[in-house]
């Protein structure tokens, strides 16, 4: 295995962990400013419609996708400055 590659895993996990939490944070407020409600809905909230569970969900995704692909570039880019390789 590749001297990037170790180097790459405490930070990659460090970074998954922020990067989790950002998105989290990211949607909350995303749902606040477009839902108008504190609270996404769940799959399984009786007093919500279709439309509002599954557009959370999609709302949610698409953030947390968002988020992993900067953060794992972001990653492997300081990896690769620190090591002079890229860790892939």
């Amino acid at each position: 295995m590749k001297a990037s590659k170790i180097a790459y895993k405490p930070v990659g996990f460090a970074l998954g962990a922020v990067g989790g939490m950002a998105a989290g944070m990211a949607f909350k407020q995303a749902w606040r400013m477009i839902g108008h409600d504190d609270d996404a809905p769940d799959a399984t909230d009786e007093d919500r419609t279709w439309r509002e569970v599954l557009l959370a969900a999609a709302l949610q995704g698409a953030i947390f996708a968002l988020v992993k692909a900067a953060v794992d570039r972001g990653g492997a880019t300081a990896i690769r400055r620190l090591t002079g390789t890229w860790p892939g």
